[in-house]
């Protein structure tokens, strides 16, 4: 493993601080994996004022959806361009395939993802970092890392995973992928925002109803996303709602009074999937609440734009 750089205190607190003016980030996506980084994808794309999105990448999973994360990858990459060929947009951000496997922290996969975020993080101004937004495995993040250490002072990790930390365990499915890349992850020392999914981000509930009434016939990809959104439900029972997961952290960045955070010491992550605290560990700053209503009607009004 190789040894990351220390931040100093002043670095970290700057860092941890939320953002204010237009934020420069990445996109690390299992974009196939349900239907919630679908929205996620036309939150960020949608909102130019806020963010300049500079690159969308495919992040593994493994469910019923795929055979493998690997072939998770490539669904993903696939629909990304999907959702891409739906919008309305100008330039379009590239889009880059990642990890093929989970990580293996000895000898991390060197992917177009890894070589497209080492690239930028490093050409970046020190006073002006890139926001890498994860809302899957968080494998492509630390192969990143592992290849070249140097990325965590110029980066801020914004990463939706695990659960809240007075949970009994913290397998969440981001999370439990893979283990040892969460890991790397929350010990190197990285800038860190972190989303919990159990008992903060599960908040994010919305119903077809709903979606009927604020997108149905707005826009092409307001229709594919209500339509997805409608297959999803596997029940057969008019009453059922879905989380949309993934908005958490892209709202926080467009604004980050809709998602309170708190800084506390960066959790233990076991190898069996539970947190434990140390207080001499290095501080992140983590989500514990999510205000509904002005989020889905910021994610609404933009994909009913796009």
């Amino acid at each position: 493993m190789p040894t990351f750089p220390t931040l100093t205190d002043a670095l970290r607190a700057s860092r941890l601080a939320p953002p204010a003016g237009r934020v420069r980030m990445v996109l690390d996506t299992d974009t196939y994996n349900e239907i919630d980084d679908q929205y996620a994808v036309a939150h960020v794309l949608g909102s130019p004022e806020r963010l300049d999105v500079e690159a969308l990448y495919a992040a593994p999973f493994h469910n019923d959806r795929s055979t493998g994360p690997g072939d998770g990858m490539e669904r993903s990459y696939d629909e990304i361009n999907r959702l891409l060929d739906l919008m309305t947009l100008g330039a379009k951000p590239p889009v880059f395939k990642g990890a093929t496997a989970y990580l293996d922290p000895a000898a991390p996969q060197r992917t177009a993802v890894t070589d497209d975020l080492i690239a930028r993080a490093m050409r970046s101004d020190p006073d002006d970092p890139l926001y890498v937004v994860a809302i899957g495995a968080i494998t492509n993040v630390a192969a990143a890392m592992l290849l070249e250490p140097r990325i965590i002072e110029r980066i801020v990790v914004c990463w939706l995973g695990g659960h809240a930390l007075h949970w009994p365990d913290t397998r969440e499915f981001n999370l439990k992928q893979d283990i040892p890349a969460a890991r790397v992850v929350l010990d190197s020392g990285v800038p860190m925002i972190l989303f919990p999914c159990g008992g903060v981000v599960d908040r994010l509930l919305t119903t077809v109803q709903e979606l009927d009434a604020c997108l149905a016939g707005r826009s092409k990809l307001a229709d594919y996303l209500v339509d997805i959104s409608r297959k999803y439900n596997k029940t057969g029972r008019p009453i059922w709602s879905k989380v949309i997961w993934d908005i958490a952290p892209t709202a926080w960045l467009i604004n980050p009074a809709w998602a309170p955070t708190h800084l506390v010491h960066s959790p233990v992550l076991s190898t069996e999937g539970t947190w434990s605290v140390n207080p001499n560990r290095h501080l992140i700053r983590i989500a514990s609440a999510v205000h509904r209503d002005p989020i889905f009607t910021d994610v609404f009004d933009k994909i009913a734009r796009l």
